[in-house]
């Protein structure tokens, strides 16, 4: 079965319930795991509930240009060290993915629907950075630049985010993961978005999928 990677949505220092990309709406978490919407507590009880070797967290405020949430995410990889963080902060190019980076020690995660810059990639792999690629899409349409969806300049890992099915409880896109893996067979493609069940575990596992990101299916008990 794919790795589960527990995903914790930050917005203005609480976890927030992320819901088809509408930003502008999401609500505070509610969660069967635990209580209150504290990042501490919440990956506690993730990490705990999952046993995750991986974590990946959303930096809203940063992704809309409204701050950062730089020094809790610090607090969080010095509280489990143990656990490879991975952080979208809405970078637009390789300096500010390598400042999170020195600052907190987290794996920058690139985004396509925030990139500028087209060498960002290469530039962080030239010193060091490790970094992933998240290929952005809405309605199946990507977003960001195309220069970015060319699979030729694709990292080892790269993630399958569909921000229509994030929360929506539609199941993963199993088409545009099918459309990924066949342009560069060997990346690794991180399902994101949509995941309700075992049922669907099973099906991104026929799809030679070896992680997916996931939240709501976890906070309330489905997985």
């Amino acid at each position: 079965m794919p790795e589960l990677i527990p995903v914790i949505d930050l917005m203005q220092g609480q976890v927030v319930h992320a819901r088809r990309g509408d930003r502008q709406a999401y609500q505070p978490l509610r969660s069967r795991l635990v209580e209150g919407c504290a990042p501490e507590a919440v990956v506690d009880a993730l990490i705990a509930a999952t046993g995750a070797g991986h974590l990946y967290i959303a930096d809203l405020d940063a992704i809309r240009g409204l701050g950062d949430h730089r020094a809790q995410i610090a607090a969080l990889v010095a509280r489990h060290p143990a656990i490879e963080f991975w952080v979208d902060g809405g970078f637009a190019g390789a300096a500010a993915a390598r400042a999170l980076h020195a600052a907190t020690g987290a794996l920058p995660i690139l985004g396509s629907e925030t990139l500028t810059e087209p060498a960002a990639l290469a530039t962080l792999a030239a010193t060091g950075v490790p970094a992933l690629l998240s290929l952005d899409h809405r309605g199946g349409l990507p977003l960001g630049p195309a220069w970015a969806h060319d699979a030729t300049g694709w990292p080892a890992r790269v993630i399958a985010m569909e921000l229509a099915r994030v929360g929506a409880d539609s199941g993963p896109d199993l088409a545009l993961i099918a459309r990924l893996r066949a342009l560069r067979p060997q990346v690794s493609v991180i399902a994101a978005g949509g995941v309700r069940d075992a049922a669907d575990l099973a099906a991104l596992d026929a799809a030679g999928v070896p992680a997916v990101l996931v939240a709501s299916a976890l906070h309330d008990g489905r997985l």
